[in-house]
């Protein structure tokens, strides 16, 4: 025979040469994940090490770790007379801008999707607005609102209101600016959702006589779900972070009724307590709120796309 017969425990050159290969290339790919991996741990582990500290640790602003008293900052974090006033203004504030954001930004996104003779001048208009910072919108918005030297001052004191002075009027206001901000970035996600799904299934729904709110309800929302996944695990997430555009706007007012979690936290750390470990503490709580709600959204689109 010109082959020989190798033993059963040989390793043959092909497959030796097939298991170098895959190591170079573990390796290669871990060397390319490295950075990312570097910059993760330096920007996000140890942060989060140190507030785990912090937050199990009397520490004031100023004169650094004092020593333990786990779980003494949880108690006060919690016992706070603005905790529960906070929380919930948060919630209420998070479901409207969820709310708003997701059905605007779909309606913008369907708007924009048809081949009209406007199609890019309207997406770059709804785009622009997501170019500017977050701070930088606040604080046109904040001139806007401006009952002295904003544009509706004159309107504003004939009618005798302003934006900013009620709290009804401060969340609307903010929720304005939030809305204005984003709709644009949300409507590009969303676009690119849309411009995913076949065209096929659409003609097939049309020669079946399906009306465009059947369309709608039975081929566009179920083929859009992982976009509407993304989209709203973004929306809640940074909604329940809110805090430069009520920092700017309210300051927490009128009357501490537009005080968010995060404005409470940057209160206990740098404002009144100085208390950097009750802070910590409130962080880790909201830390693990943000986990909790996380996987509780992506479960729940999960199973319904399941179903």
């Amino acid at each position: 025979m010109s082959t020989a017969v190798r033993g059963a425990g040989q390793v043959t050159p092909v497959r030796r040469r097939t298991t170098r290969a895959r190591r170079r290339g573990a390796v290669t790919g871990w060397l390319f994940a490295l950075p990312t991996a570097l910059f993760v741990l330096l920007l996000f582990g140890l942060p989060l090490l140190l507030v785990l500290q912090m937050s199990a640790s009397d520490w004031p602003l100023l004169g650094g770790n004092q020593g333990w008293n786990f779980p003494a900052n949880y108690v006060e974090a919690v016992d706070n007379r603005f905790f529960m006033d906070s929380v919930w203004f948060t919630l209420k504030y998070t479901v409207l801008t969820t709310v708003i954001l997701l059905a605007l930004s779909l309606g913008l996104a369907m708007l924009v999707q048809e081949s009209t003779r406007w199609k890019g001048l309207l997406r770059t208009s709804f785009l622009v607005p997501s170019a500017l910072g977050l701070a930088s919108a606040s604080l046109l918005f904040y001139v806007l609102y401006s009952p002295i030297a904003g544009p509706f001052a004159d309107l504003m004191k004939a009618w005798g209101f302003t934006f900013l002075g009620t709290p009804d009027g401060a969340l609307w206001s903010t929720v304005f600016l939030i809305v204005w901000r984003y709709a644009g970035f949300y409507m590009l996600l969303m676009l690119v959702g849309l411009q995913g799904i076949p065209e096929d299934v659409y003609e097939a729904a049309r020669i079946d006589g399906a009306s465009r709110w059947q369309t709608f309800r039975s081929i566009t929302i179920p083929l859009l779900r992982p976009t509407l996944a993304l989209t709203t695990v973004l929306c809640v997430t940074g909604s329940l972070l809110a805090f430069e555009q009520f920092y700017i706007l309210t300051k927490g007012g009128p009357d501490n009724s537009t005080i968010t979690v995060v404005q409470l936290i940057y209160s206990m750390a740098f404002q009144g307590q100085n208390d950097l470990g009750v802070a910590g503490a409130l962080s880790v709580i909201v830390l693990l709120a943000l986990v909790v709600i996380n996987i509780a959204q992506i479960r729940a689109f999960g199973r319904k796309a399941e179903d």
